[in-house]
């Protein structure tokens, strides 16, 4: 196979390192996840057989990977921002590894192999919370979101607080541990905050739970942006289901509040918080992750029956 085109019949199989591959000092199990930039794995550190998730650098859109496990461009156009996303990959990695908090996925290592970058990460057990709500959505009491959302956005301001956002907040990237002890995942998505005028190798959307300035390239991005999808995360908590995607909001919102739709059901404090932190206008949206925390700890202290 030639590195320089991608053939059409390209196995979606081979995105993924096979078990029992080695990479640096450790040893692939699986494959945990796959996605638009990156491919997860469980893997064991050869040294003293420590289990942990390593993800690898593979923008789908860009590139491939060729006999010999290495990752290379799709064609010469994709060349420029393959070799351009990898940069920022590099550099972000090595400020994830400065990020402590019990509710940041650790990063605990990053090295570069097969032309691309690996983030070997803590593996953590528990149930994504995409997963949770299949069988929970519509039933989830206020003291399992007053558990939740408070300690998940705690570590989203220590991300704000090194200069950087997540943009990709979502149930599918919430891990959900005993006790109901959330845990931030994949940072594929994350950018500078203030932008410092490097470009964007690509724009990680999710309908429902990006803001509508995500969706512009003038868009104002900021902590703002963050606590929408939260927003949308605990909304989708209350509907089982998600919140129109924001541009069709920002034309027409047909999206009943949470004040009124569950007012019967839920505390009015947590409900305005969240129709706050779901407002269209970036303006209008809690500037700060310390505003909603503030909004929330306007809750009753013991959850009302429903």
């Amino acid at each position: 196979m030639g590195t320089h085109d991608k053939p059409d019949d390209y196995p979606s199989e081979w995105y993924f390192l096979q078990p029992g591959t080695i990479v640096d000092q450790y040893i692939i199990e699986r494959p945990l996840a796959g996605g638009g930039f990156s491919s997860v794995y469980l893997a064991r550190q050869l040294a003293d057989q420590h289990q942990v998730a390593i993800k690898e650098y593979l923008p789908r859109r860009l590139a491939h990977r060729t006999w010999g496990d290495k990752v290379v461009p799709n064609n010469e156009a994709s060349r420029s921002l393959f070799l351009r996303g990898r940069k920022l990959f590099l550099e972000e990695a090595k400020v994830l590894t400065q990020l402590r908090h019990p509710n940041i996925v650790e990063v605990l290592n990053f090295f570069q192999a097969n032309s691309t970058v690996y983030l070997v990460m803590t593996y953590e057990y528990g149930k994504i919370l995409g997963e949770y709500l299949k069988d929970k959505a519509g039933s989830l009491s206020e003291q399992f979101l007053l558990t939740v959302f408070p300690a998940l956005l705690n570590g989203l301001k220590v991300i704000h607080e090194r200069g950087l956002l997540h943009l990709d907040i979502k149930p599918h990237n919430i891990l959900i541990r005993a006790g109901g002890d959330p845990l931030l995942l994949d940072f594929g998505a994350v950018q500078p905050y203030p932008h410092a005028g490097r470009g964007k190798i690509a724009k990680v959307l999710t309908n429902g739970f990006s803001p509508v300035e995500q969706y512009s390239d003038e868009g104002n991005l900021g902590p703002w942006s963050d606590i929408y999808a939260v927003g949308a995360t605990m909304r989708t908590c209350l509907d089982g289901a998600t919140p129109p995607p924001a541009p069709e909001r920002a034309v027409k919102d047909k999206l009943i509040p949470a004040a009124v739709a569950f007012r019967r059901k839920y505390p009015a404090p947590l409900l305005k918080a969240i129709d706050a932190a779901l407002t269209v206008a970036p303006e209008k949206r809690p500037q700060s992750v310390a505003e909603l925390l503030a909004a929330l700890a306007a809750c009753p202290a013991e959850p009302q029956q429903s």
